[in-house]
């Protein structure tokens, strides 16, 4: 559970700080985003992944390589997102239904390599959660800011420095539904300190944690629930020396038949396809970017 082989995922993209330099630059801009959902419930599931962007500063490569390993499809939002133009941020589908985003940071004029994929927590009130980050020993990277139909979004850090985002949907989530193949399964943080991590993030979304056994070992595996349902997992990185980073899990039928059309399609293996010990097959890959991806085989309910 502890570890993996091959290439760690982290030294791919887990660039924090560069990642600040972009939400800096986005933060004089008003950004008019799309809902992201079609159908919007009115109600905010609290610690609840709802939505992922890509930013990547390879749009085209990226298209071609999600949507041939996934099925994944593209589209234009049709407004004025506020970065410059309405292709600098695509839609992604899959099978009609709303999964993510895509951002072309080549519009942006940095001289860095930020893509990576971002993980967006929903929460009912923003400010409040804004405020708990600070008050235990996270870091806000950017402040609450209204991103048009979308709600209100702010970029923050864990005490860790590991990324992610918070959002407060203006119409509400999207409706909780069982995750088809080839879409979003689940969300992990991987971190220094378990313990501390979770704290941080009972304190800042009111999580309550969970230790579930590992068969076949001493090993417990956490997940943090809200409403009674799980949301996120912890667990000790896997990657000696590597940074606390959230992982995204893409639910797949066959991770050992995704990877080999990986590297043709642009992208890199980092770990091969491999038994998981909570469950399931395994495999991470990196697209065309080098934003990283878990994949994930799960039995579907």
């Amino acid at each position: 559970m502890h570890a993996f082989k091959g290439t760690s995922l982290l030294r791919i993209r887990s660039k924090v700080l560069l990642l600040a330099v972009f939400v800096a630059g986005c933060a004089s801009v008003t950004a008019n985003l799309p809902p992201i959902t079609d159908e919007p419930t009115g109600a905010r599931y609290k610690g609840r992944i709802v939505w992922h962007d890509l930013l990547t500063n390879t749009p085209a490569e990226s298209r071609e390589f999600y949507g041939k390993l996934f099925g994944w499809e593209f589209e234009k939002p049709g407004i004025d997102i506020g970065f410059g133009n309405e292709s600098t941020y695509m839609l992604i589908r899959h099978n009609g239904n709303l999964i993510g985003g895509m951002v072309d940071v080549n519009s942006l004029d940095r001289e860095v390599n930020i893509s990576q994929w971002v993980t967006v927590m929903s929460v009912a009130d923003i400010n409040a959660a804004v405020e708990r980050v600070v008050a235990d020993g996270g870091e806000v990277l950017t402040q609450p800011t209204e991103v048009g139909s979308r709600g209100t979004l702010a970029v923050v850090a864990g005490p860790d420095r590991a990324l992610f985002a918070m959002i407060q949907t203006k119409d509400g989530d999207p409706a909780e539904v069982q995750t088809a193949h080839n879409e979003w399964l689940w969300n992990e943080l991987w971190t220094d300190d378990v313990e501390s991590a979770t704290s941080f993030y009972q304190q800042v979304i009111g999580f309550d944690r969970e230790d579930h056994p590992v068969p076949d070992t001493d090993l417990t595996y956490r997940v943090l629930k809200a409403d009674k349902k799980p949301r996120v997992g912890i667990l000790a990185n896997p990657f000696e020396g590597e940074r606390p980073v959230w992982v995204n899990y893409i639910r797949v039928e066959d991770p050992k038949a995704i990877t080999t059309q990986v590297e043709k399609l642009g992208g890199r293996i980092i770990v091969e396809a491999q038994p998981r010990a909570i469950g399931g097959q395994v495999a991470f890959i990196a697209g065309p970017s080098g934003a990283g991806v878990a994949l994930q085989t799960w039995p579907l309910d």
